[in-house]
């Protein structure tokens, strides 16, 4: 796993396409229990090398239930985005995780884990790269997060532009995360 990971980190596949040039950003070891597929870096994260380091990051743990020194233990959680790399800006946010990452690399590193307890599938990306058949959208998925496990568990993107899925869906912090909270606690 540390040869593919230090494989990854100099990867350079897009490079051409990404307005701030490459830098994988990607913390996992065979041994990781929990891994996080989550959406691409932001500009935050790009310039610090590190995942989840932003206000999403916050968020994501505090539906987790972890302080930050178990999320950032590799042996519990492994952090998978679909693009490695921060992809740049849109018109209502940053551009979608560029497909060459997961094309490339995500095949290989899901082959090195040896015994993951539970996939974290968080945002629309993720999840239709999972479940490319399944017409629920995100809603329905996070709604019936049931239908997907023991294995996979699909979260919508903590990001603070999501705050109006999350004030027109109480359901999901009132109901979903208690139930959340306690697979994470019981895996870790």
């Amino acid at each position: 796993m540390k040869d593919l990971l230090s494989q990854i980190r100099q990867c350079t596949v897009c490079a051409e396409h990404l307005p701030l040039g490459p830098r994988p950003i990607i913390e996992a070891s065979e041994n990781s229990k929990i891994i996080i597929v989550g959406q691409a870096p932001g500009t935050k994260v790009h310039q610090s090398g590190v995942p989840w380091d932003d206000q999403s990051g916050r968020k994501l743990r505090e539906w987790l239930g972890v302080e930050e020194a178990d999320f950032y233990n590799v042996d519990l959680f492994g952090i998978v985005p679909m693009g490695f790399c921060y992809p740049g800006k849109g018109k209502t946010g940053d551009l979608p995780p560029r497909k060459e990452c997961a094309e490339t690399w995500h095949e290989k590193v899901f082959r090195s884990f040896k015994d993951v307890e539970l996939i974290l599938l968080i945002g629309t990306y993720a999840q239709q790269y999972f479940f490319p058949k399944d017409a629920k959208n995100l809603t329905e998925k996070v709604k019936n997060y049931e239908d997907f496990l023991p294995k996979y568990w699909p979260l919508p993107h903590p990001s603070p532009v999501n705050r109006f899925w999350r004030s027109k869906n109480p359901w999901f912090e009132e109901n979903i995360i208690p139930k959340l909270q306690k697979r994470i606690e019981e895996i870790l």
